[in-house]
């Protein structure tokens, strides 16, 4: 009975900003969280992903794809049992759903068949 959900999603202009945030609604936590999106015709695709924050540094490895690289940042409040992604200098080519997800394998972070919670999606529009 473990549920996630996104929120944050919208229409902005490019270079513009939005922040995404995804919301874990019980006390389970995961070890990894992560980030997915899917344009209209294509596949999901690979995000960003978290680690679990350690309660000692309060640092998690943080892992993205190539196309977002600079631009994202994806970030985690193990408190609020919340994950982030900050979205900067936001491109056409980012309209998408974005899709939370969990998992406490980590065998591979980059594949959805490894995240066994998902979110059902929030719209991101970019417009020129």
């Amino acid at each position: 009975q473990v549920h996630v959900v996104e929120s944050g999603g919208g229409l902005v202009q490019a270079g513009e900003s939005l922040r995404l945030s995804c919301a874990v609604s019980t006390r389970a936590f995961f070890w990894y969280m992560g980030w997915f999106r899917q344009a209209p015709g294509k596949e999901r695709e690979f995000v960003a992903a978290i680690e679990l924050a350690s309660t000692i540094t309060n640092y998690a490895s943080s892992y993205y794809a190539d196309s977002v690289k600079g631009r994202f940042t994806i970030s985690r409040d193990n408190a609020k049992n919340t994950v982030y992604l900050q979205m900067n200098s936001l491109k056409l080519e980012d309209t998408a759903v974005y899709y939370c997800a969990a998992t406490n394998d980590g065998s591979n972070l980059f594949k959805v068949e490894n995240y066994s919670s998902w979110g059902q999606g929030t719209q991101v529009t970019v417009s020129a």
